[in-house]
């Protein structure tokens, strides 16, 4: 053979495999295989073989070298396997992998080989690729379980996971230990509860329940679904359980809201002889935090400093929720304090603990030590507790700062983060930032609608709180209104004196909603119908309430008992208040006001008698406004506050402006 030909040769076959490699990518299996038949009947064709040369953890173009093929070439299959199997292993693209996968088409390379393809494309995270590899492998169980891998661990699409596994199910193909724990992930995922329990009906079937993955996910499942008790006898029935087995129902108690009960199973597992791990710790630890159980939180902390147990990130802050949501500050500032390292969840529970407990400038000024140290940086959560920390102190300036960061990283655009700073803007006054807060989300959802509904509301706009929610009825069809939707609904009719929209809203709570009114509720038209002069209707609304009324809603119907000089109904409200408040000096003399209005000289006069004998003395009121970004306190009838006179004089001129303007002036508001 001259050399010419043998040049030429080599070249046909090199654009023959080029041909069939370009075939295989697009999905053109058919014409792959159609292409090497031709091939291998032409008389240039002897056979391939791949060499792969690696550079830098990736693949450089595969060389062909020819091969004698005279009707042997698929002896070779096992030894290409052999050559194949590592570099599918060390592969770390596509494009590397499609030439593997051409070659296996051109070699006609059988199973197992496309399951450990289809294994690869999916850790490479490829999708599309995957999904139509697919439907090329031959029906086999470990194609099912990587495929439903991926769709619940590789891509959380959960709902194709579950429809793989009922695909599977109808093929005839049966599940096993590696399909089960990633349906259930997906089932509890999607709060699917009945396709999981065709899928635990489908581990009994296969006896499957000895698996201890099996079982830990199941019962994973069932608690997240809502589903406790299941969850429960799930536990109950395993013959032999491990840690894993006691973490996840103590787990899931905890999730599901059960403290008492997750408290309870640490205690039987420490019977049983069974040491917690770090994960134990964390479970029962916010446990004893929701239920204000610092004591055994102590007795925890003892354990983990005198085992070898880590003070790491995830025990440390376990530690610092608990005492804060136990209201032991100083506890929580105190591991806070101890451990050395501190990440991102550290600082968050710590500033999180202050907010939680209303402790908003210790909020702020832990954040500035954040934002000083410069690591590490604040994410969400830090960003949401600071909101909550500004909205409660009525901190404008540092509430538009922590805007400006969050808008700088992106953060803005959580769902969460927007939802905190239209809340934090309401209650600051500035209902225009809040609406552009509002405005500028690129998604909402029932928290969202609820704090620009109330926002309005409480902030003097009661016709755009109520158009507000309509639009929510209107634009929002998966968004249903929930019991604090219809708080911020009927406050705005209060503010509003929308006594009508009100009483209509109220009833369409049950009738139109399904939502049972709550004491909130009640209260709302307790105020909205006191404030209009309808003391007898409120005080109706009240003997039909689910529990006694508050002392604040009391508060509100005697003043409007006052004000209707209604001494009937205004002495029941106060018998009832100054048996809730004693002390308080403002139910006094409300009610005195009550009987002078009515002339009842004797009754205002004992009153007055009573307040006095009790040592009752009347409580200033006050007031503060925040100037250059402090916040300053004022109390009634206080002349010692810094720029006293000053402060008066300003008073004053407002006073002769407001009488200009032919307003009618209470003197005693600037004496």
């Amino acid at each position: 053979m001259s050399r010419r030909s043998s040049v030429d040769d080599r070249l046909m076959c090199e654009i023959d495999g080029n041909h069939l490699t370009a075939a295989a990518v697009i999905g053109e299996y058919g014409l792959v295989r159609a292409r090497f038949s031709a091939f291998l009947q032409s008389s240039t064709a002897i056979g391939f073989i791949l060499s792969f040369d690696l550079t830098d953890n990736s693949f450089q173009m595969i060389s062909r070298r020819l091969i004698a093929c005279n009707g042997a070439s698929f002896q070779l299959e096992r030894s290409l396997v052999e050559k194949l199997l590592p570099l599918l292993k060390r592969c770390k693209s596509i494009r590397s992998l499609e030439q593997i996968h051409a070659q296996t088409l051109v070699n006609s390379i059988r199973m197992p080989m496309p399951n450990y393809l289809l294994s690869k494309m999916i850790d490479l995270k490829d999708f599309a690729y995957s999904v139509r590899f697919f439907s090329e492998v031959p029906t086999n169980s470990y194609a099912f379980n990587v495929m439903i891998r991926g769709f619940a661990a590789t891509w959380q699409r959960f709902e194709l996971a579950v429809e793989f596994f009922a695909r599977m199910n109808n093929l005839g193909v049966k599940p096993d230990n590696f399909t089960l724990p990633f349906v259930f992930m997906s089932c509890w995922n999607l709060l699917n509860v009945t396709m999981g329990m065709l899928a635990h009906s489908e581990a009994l079937k296969l006896g499957l329940m000895l698996d201890f993955h099996v079982v830990h996910s199941l019962i994973t499942m069932y608690s997240r679904c809502g589903e406790i008790k299941l969850a429960r006898n799930a536990f109950d029935e395993m013959p032999r359980k491990d840690l894993v087995s006691w973490n996840s129902i103590i787990s899931g108690y905890s999730k599901s809201g059960l403290a008492g009960d997750a408290v309870e199973m640490f205690r039987k597992m420490k019977e049983e002889g069974f040491e917690p791990n770090e994960m134990t710790l964390v479970s029962v630890l916010a446990s004893c935090g929701d239920l204000g159980d610092s004591k055994l939180g102590k007795q925890i902390e003892d354990h983990v400093m005198g085992t070898d147990t880590e003070m790491n990130s995830f025990v440390g802050s376990a530690l610092i929720n608990m005492y804060a949501k136990s209201g032991e500050l100083e506890s929580a500032k105190r591991i806070f304090h101890y451990m050395e390292r501190k990440d991102i969840v550290t600082w968050n529970a710590m500033i999180s603990g202050f907010a939680q407990n209303g402790e908003a400038e210790e909020t702020i000024s832990l954040f500035d030590s954040m934002m000083r140290n410069g690591r590490p940086e604040p994410n969400e959560i830090t960003l949401i507790a600071v909101l909550s920390a500004c909205a409660l102190l009525g901190s404008l300036e540092i509430g538009k700062r922590v805007e400006e960061y969050a808008s700088a990283r992106g953060f803005k655009r959580d769902i969460y983060v927007a939802t905190a700073l239209v809340d934090m803007y309401s209650k600051c006054g500035d209902l225009e930032s809040a609406s552009k807060a509002f405005d500028g989300m690129p998604r909402r959802n029932k928290v969202s609608w609820n704090a620009v509904i109330s926002a309005h509301a409480f902030n003097g706009r009661p016709r755009e709180s109520l158009a507000l929610f309509r639009r929510m009825l209107d634009e929002e069809k998966d968004i249903r209104p929930d019991d604090i939707t219809f708080v911020g609904v009927l406050s705005a009719c209060v503010h509003g004196g929308l006594v009508d929209e009100g009483r209509r809203w109220f009833d369409r709570m049950d009738s139109s909603f399904g939502l049972t009114p709550k004491v909130e509720h009640y209260s709302c038209m307790v105020d909205l119908l006191s404030r209009a002069g309808l003391v007898s209707e409120a005080w109706d609304f009240i003997q039909r309430m689910p529990r006694k009324p508050d002392e604040i809603l009391l508060g509100s119907l005697l003043v409007a008992c006052q004000k209707a000089k209604n001494a009937d109904i205004g002495e029941r409200v106060s018998e009832l208040l100054l048996e809730m408040e004693p002390s308080n000096s403002g139910n006094y003399v409300i009610s005195s006001k009550i009987y002078a209005d009515v002339k009842r000289w004797h009754d205002c006069a004992e009153m007055r008698r009573t307040m006095k004998q009790k040592g009752i003395s009347k409580t200033p009121g006050r007031s503060w406004i925040e100037t250059d970004g402090l916040l300053r306190e004022f109390h009634a009838g206080d002349l010692l506050v810094d720029d006293a006179r000053r402060i008066r004089h300003v008073l004053g001129l407002l006073y002769e402006d407001m009488l200009g303007a032919g307003n009618r002036v209470e003197i005693h508001i600037i004496k």
